[in-house]
């Protein structure tokens, strides 16, 4: 089958891999249709990891169950499914406590897995033409069958879901005021998902004008760090007192204004300044333990100069950690059925598979106006 795999620092390939196959009764086989390109993926790409060549991408998935093993009882073939990007058991302490992103089983020795995720487990993506689930009855999420919502269901697997998680770690409530740093994939479905509880103003900061308009065209009021600081630019529309919550949406290769390099807790130190005494804040922006292109050796480390004095000062409560995708994906389906939300907004590009290379070229380098990209094998 087609698969796209890692070749080196900035160049993937879609070449001939070996299909899946059933490994356990609990296993289905999924013929993908589509998957989408993820920042994290991005990672990977330009080398920060020690992702190995021929890595298979992908952890957005969804299409049709080909085949099925004889222990899966709630899925047939011909069901069509979106899988978490969380790989979990179900049977686990973590797993029965809903917090699928940190399974015990599935990947020894790390907190959690993923499809093509490096350190993440075994389990290959599925930016491929094929897609083997373990333990199905649980990660599959069933959708309705045909073809409505292909684009909007695929964002099921990590962004929105994600986004919303920011949003929950945050305490978003009615009539809240929100600041989402970083107005990617995440940051537009943490602002879209703040508005769609109740938010009375979202504000999104970046720079890239696609971003910022997709943040107006939702309703989200654009801040252009380019154009002066965040922090102020939000408290002169605040009255001066900042936002009740704020989300991080960038992670750690967060850049500062003025100097445009690496600046790994800035957007921390920035929310610490942005929401106001008591209030809280959410990071689904990834921070890993270890950064290879940190640009300092603490940075490399994992390990990051936060103001939390401040933090502390200011009674601020934190929420962190991957999202655990199962905690909101049937919510999120439902809300797409019956046409409550649409986040598939945030696509700018739907692309054969063949395509991916030049996607990824033009997804890191935020060009022709890429904002998400979604590839159907």
């Amino acid at each position: 089958m087609k698969a796209v795999v890692y070749k080196r620092p900035f160049t993937v390939a879609v070449e001939d891999v070996e299909k899946p196959r059933i490994h356990h009764p609990n296993d289905v086989i999924v013929k993908v249709t589509s998957t989408a390109i993820c920042g994290s993926d991005l990672h990977m790409y330009e080398g920060r990891t020690t992702a190995e060549p021929g890595t298979v991408f992908g952890h957005e998935n969804m299409g049709i169950i080909e085949e099925t093993g004889q222990g899966v009882t709630l899925l047939k073939e011909g069901d069509r499914v979106v899988m978490p990007f969380n790989v979990a058991c179900g049977f686990c302490a973590n797993c029965v406590d809903g917090f699928t992103a940190f399974c015990q089983t599935v990947n020894p020795g790390f907190a959690g897995g993923a499809y093509g995720g490096v350190a993440m487990g075994p389990w290959p993506g599925g930016q491929a033409e094929y897609l083997r689930v373990p333990y199905a009855d649980f990660n599959c999420l069933k959708l309705p069958p045909g073809n409505e919502h292909e684009i909007d269901f695929t964002l099921l697997a990590d962004i929105f879901p994600t986004g919303y998680h920011g949003c929950e770690l945050a305490e978003v409530r009615p009539g809240d005021s929100v600041a989402v740093y970083g107005g990617g994939p995440v940051g537009l479905m943490a602002a879209y998902s703040a508005l769609l509880r109740g938010a009375k103003k979202v504000f999104v900061v970046d720079r890239v004008t696609e971003r910022l308009d997709k943040a107006r065209e939702i309703g989200a009021v654009p801040i252009d760090f380019s154009e002066g600081d965040a922090v102020e630019q939000i408290k002169e529309q605040t009255g001066g007192v900042g936002t009740d919550k704020g989300v991080d949406a960038v992670g750690y290769q967060a850049r500062g204004r003025e100097t445009d390099r690496e600046q790994p807790a800035t957007v921390l130190n920035s929310l610490v300044d942005t929401v106001r005494a008591t209030g809280a804040l959410g990071v689904p922006g990834l921070y890993v333990p270890t950064d290879p292109g940190g640009p300092d050796e603490q940075a490399k480390h994992g390990m990051l100069l936060v103001s939390i004095g401040k933090l502390f000062e200011k009674g601020l409560r934190l929420g962190t950690g991957q999202c655990s995708v199962k905690r909101y994906n049937r919510l999120l389906r439902d809300l797409i059925i019956e046409g409550r939300a649409k986040p598939g907004f945030v696509v700018s590009h739907e692309l054969p598979l063949d395509q991916a290379p030049s996607a990824y070229e033009k997804f890191d380098q935020r060009i022709e106006g890429c904002t998400t990209v979604v590839l159907h094998p």
